[in-house]
Formats: structure tokens, sequence, C-alpha cells
């Protein structure tokens, strides 16, 4: 097997193509360039990228924040996301470290990630990155 040259980095607003593609092949939204860029630019949402040999194929999403009802700061894996053709290399266990590791610097002590409880293949990456199951219900509400 050729070896790869797998890096995780941080998205930047030159990514915005790259996470329009990736992002509507996921979760199939129909945003634009524009509103990616804008994200991009103004959000305080860290987006990791996977990147196999100069190819975008995989992103993650946090974000974090302080509450009251808790001690310390609260992170949230929000999305994750790897092209089929790249998965089962062990890119998501990378973008979870790589996030857990900014999360850790900016002082947010518990981290979430929430997912479908038939997604047995994300749950097991999860599980191996020592993220235990809980008995949490989502319960959801359009406005």
């Amino acid at each position: 097997m050729k070896e790869e040259n797998i890096h995780i980095r941080w998205a930047n607003e030159n990514d915005a193509a790259k996470l329009l593609k990736l992002n509507d092949a996921f979760n199939g939204v129909g945003t634009s360039i524009e509103e990616v860029k804008e994200s991009l630019a103004l959000s305080n949402e860290l987006i990791a990228l996977a990147v196999i040999d100069g190819q975008t194929v995989g992103f993650a999403c946090a974000q974090y924040f302080k509450s009251l009802c808790y001690r310390g700061l609260q992170g949230e894996i929000t999305e994750m996301y790897i092209a089929e053709v790249a998965r089962r290399r062990g890119l998501a266990t990378l973008l979870i470290a790589f996030i857990e590791e900014e999360l850790r610097e900016r002082g947010v002590t518990s981290v979430k990630i929430l997912t479908g409880q038939r997604n047995e293949m994300a749950i097991k990456t999860y599980v191996k990155s020592n993220y235990v199951r809980t008995e949490e219900v989502l319960l959801q509400k359009n406005l």
C-alpha cells in the first residue's frame, strides 16, 4: 500500500469551496460559498480539515462556551465527516485529537459529541477516543 501524506490543519477562507463540497455531501444543506466564507471569518467555530496528499477529504467542527450551570468551559464536537474514499484510515481519530488539544488549550474541561444511535462506525470511533455513551435524550423543535 502506498504511504500517504496525511495532514490535519485548521480551515481558512481559502478552503471555502472544499468545505462547501464536503458539507453538501454530508448535510446537503445547500449553503453558498459566500455563506461559508462569512462563517469562517465571523464565527468562533473551530473547523479542522483532514488532508491526504493535498486533497481535502474530511472536516470536523467544534464549539465551546461558558455556562453558569457548569464549572469550566464546555465543548462540543458538532460535526464530523470523512469522504467515503478516505474512510478507515484513522482520520476521524486524528481530527478528534486535533480539536481536543485546541479545546484543552482554551480551557475546556468537558467535550461532548452527538451522533445517531445507529451510527455504529462513528460510535466506535468516539469510544476509541475515550468518549462514554450516556443515556441523554435529544429533543428538537423547528422554530
